[in-house]
């Protein structure tokens, strides 16, 4: 018996990986958050599969369905949003599959800001503008961000930042990045990256709050800021210039004589 913990993806049902869809179809228990996965997701599992929603279950009663997977001797699909190694709650699941001497497996899966990014059509690197992304999120009720990595103290670095669940928070959030980042630094909301419904905004935030609607993007929106999100700065990776040789493709004395 074996636990899978099991990336859905940011929404979209044909996102989820090949290996993710292939255990869905194959276990006979699936607990899935509800709140976050679409029911489409559903789709891969066989008719018989027991389907457990865990948007009104707690750990104790989740962990319960693990030991009677156990007792029946059943592989079990854990769903979770997105990729489980980001902000999955998974750690906690874990410690206690290993208290009961369950096996457990991780199936990576896509995560929304990289959806985020392809929804906008933007690349979130550029050479000599910015070569990292910083994933973050703002405090909330249910966990603590640690000081050191507020918003204000990211923004320091003025890379790529991908902000999760960033809507209820706007102006705080725009008002901290504004400390280090300057007002024409290109913003983009995205509202359920991949979904039917999703929407999008692009701006700067110099703009952001005056051209969006106070609570109009509160629920699963990612935000995305940086100066590579400026889709007028031309900088080009040497990767593919005709003049540069790599062990894969080297460039003729000649050629580059030309």
């Amino acid at each position: 018996m074996k636990v899978y913990f099991v990336g859905a993806g940011p929404g979209a049902a044909d996102l989820i990986t090949l290996r993710g869809a292939r255990l869905l179809g194959s276990v006979r228990m699936v607990l899935y958050a509800g709140s976050l996965v679409p029911v489409e997701m559903l789709s891969h599992c066989a008719p018989d599969t027991e389907l457990l929603d865990t948007a009104q279950m707690d750990l104790e009663q989740q962990q319960a369905c693990y030991v009677r997977a156990k007792e029946q001797d059943i592989d079990v699909v854990r769903l979770h949003s997105g990729d489980p190694a980001i902000y999955g709650a998974t750690a906690e699941q874990m410690r206690r599959l290993e208290a009961l001497g369950i096996a457990y497996e991780i199936v990576p899966g896509v995560s929304s800001f990289t959806a985020a990014a392809a929804a906008i059509g933007t690349e979130l690197t550029k050479p000599e503008v910015s070569q990292s992304v910083i994933l973050t999120r703002v405090s909330g009720r249910a966990s603590a961000v640690p000081e050191l990595e507020s918003i204000a103290r990211l923004a320091e670095h003025r890379a790529t930042m991908c902000i999760f669940l960033s809507g209820p928070h706007l102006k705080k959030i725009v008002t901290d990045l504004l400390l280090h980042y300057p007002p024409e630094t290109p913003v983009s909301l995205v509202h359920r990256a991949t979904w039917p419904e999703q929407r999008s905004y692009t701006g700067t935030l110099g703009t952001i709050l005056e051209e969006t609607k106070r609570g109009a993007w509160n629920l699963t929106t990612m935000m995305l800021v940086g100066a590579a999100l400026d889709k007028g700065i031309a900088a080009e990776s040497s990767l593919y210039s005709k003049d540069f040789t790599h062990l894969f493709r080297v460039v003729k004395k000649s050629e580059e004589a030309a």
